[in-house]
């Protein structure tokens, strides 16, 4: 009897027990896993053979690829715009399908979404990026704000700022900030001499004495010049002529990552500033050898003043890519391409005409002289610059 009464006792005991934690249980808050991520994140990954399997890709360790991968979590009719940078013959694939591939180089944005069929649950799905040739410059892939149409009824309201497309534009106009007042700088130290070189009345003449010929070309003035259009000439293919990083000398020799933009400027203005420099030396041994010593420096005279009153126009080109390259990327690249391949020709021109001022170009000699120090260059430039895409 005592035990039936124990046993009825630690029943209603544990009973109790259970009803006082029961409501804690039901009060307590349990958040909700977080909703799968819609759209693009910064990590890559990239196909590794050895293991058969995609593991993350690592700038800087990894070397530059020409596929990288993604799991994003898209739905039908939930919009996933992106946006990107890329070179002509760009593809995109959905789980191992062709679904976009960019006509030409420029900056596009693509609704991810609209690519799927019909559901209504969001599903992973696998994005590759792949170019044929080259790299992508998977760093400029992000996400975007879809584009909001206005109905006619809707009252617009005036002068709204509106949203630029991610990029450097800051970067950009620093430096331009800065060669104005380089520009403005050294006018203002070397008036005469800055006159002198600037002077187109004297670039037109056909006079084969000119003032600019006969002047020492190592000064102060012609060095802080050359810096100034190197800066220029940097900005220009840091903005406009992307294709040029993917050079493969460049990027085992130079390996900057896409991000450090104020680094690939200053990186390119030393080698620009370099190449303006170090042609002296490889005129002089060039002459050596053809045995026309005598040009070697009237013709560095030449290109030092033909390159610095031709890039005046290079400033006005990055000031076009700041403005036209969101609504008409190709426009802008054409036109710096015609630009570039113009400050080139026209080099080449100018120099062959003051040397056959001194001498005709019928001499054997100076004609192969001037294929090898002028023509070889110029083709390898207009092929790394203008007819890289």
């Amino acid at each position: 009897m005592r035990q039936m009464r124990w046993q009825s006792l630690l029943i209603a005991l544990v009973g109790v027990v259970w009803l006082a934690i029961r409501p804690s249980y039901a009060a307590e808050y349990r958040p909700l896993p977080p909703p799968p991520h819609a759209g693009l994140s910064s990590d890559w990954l990239i196909y590794n053979r050895a293991q058969n399997r995609l593991t993350l890709y690592l700038s800087g360790y990894h070397q530059p690829r020409r596929a990288y991968y993604q799991w994003v979590t898209l739905q039908a009719d939930k919009p996933t715009v992106i946006s990107f940078t890329a070179h002509q013959h760009l593809s995109l694939f959905l789980d191992n399908k062709l679904v976009y591939t960019a006509p030409a180089a420029g900056s596009y944005r693509l609704d991810l979404a609209k690519l799927l069929p019909l559901s209504s649950a969001p599903t992973r799905h696998l994005l590759c990026i792949w170019h044929p040739e080259i790299p992508p410059a998977y760093t400029s892939f992000v996400d975007a704000t879809p584009l909001h149409v206005t109905k006619a009824t809707e009252a617009v309201a005036p002068l709204l700022p509106q949203e630029r497309v991610p990029g450097h534009h800051n970067a950009y106009v620093c430096f331009l900030l800065l060669l104005g007042l380089l520009y403005g700088g050294v006018r203002v130290t070397y008036r005469p001499g800055f006159s002198r070189i600037y002077e187109l009345k004297s670039f037109l003449s056909s006079s084969a004495d000119q003032d600019f010929l006969i002047k020492p070309t190592a000064t102060w003035l012609n060095l802080a010049l050359i810096l100034v259009f190197s800066l220029s000439f940097a900005l220009i293919l840091v903005a406009v002529h992307t294709s040029l990083q993917d050079a493969l000398i460049l990027r085992q020799i130079f390996n900057v990552p896409e991000s450090a933009i104020v680094v690939r400027i200053l990186l390119y203005t030393g080698l620009v500033f370099g190449f303006v420099l170090l042609k002296y030396p490889y005129l002089y041994i060039m002459g050596y050898i053809f045995d026309v010593i005598p040009v070697v420096t009237v013709q560095y005279r030449e290109f030092v003043r033909t390159i610095l009153l031709i890039g005046l126009v290079l400033p006005f080109v990055v000031v076009l890519y700041l403005t036209l390259n969101v609504a008409a990327p190709v426009t802008v690249l054409w036109i710096s391409n015609g630009v570039i391949a113009f400050l080139l020709l026209a080099t080449v021109g100018r120099i062959a005409l003051t040397l056959h001022r001194k001498s005709s170009l019928l001499n054997l000699h100076l004609f192969s002289y001037l294929c090898a120090t002028e023509v070889i260059p110029l083709i390898i430039l207009l092929k790394l610059i203008v007819f890289a895409y």
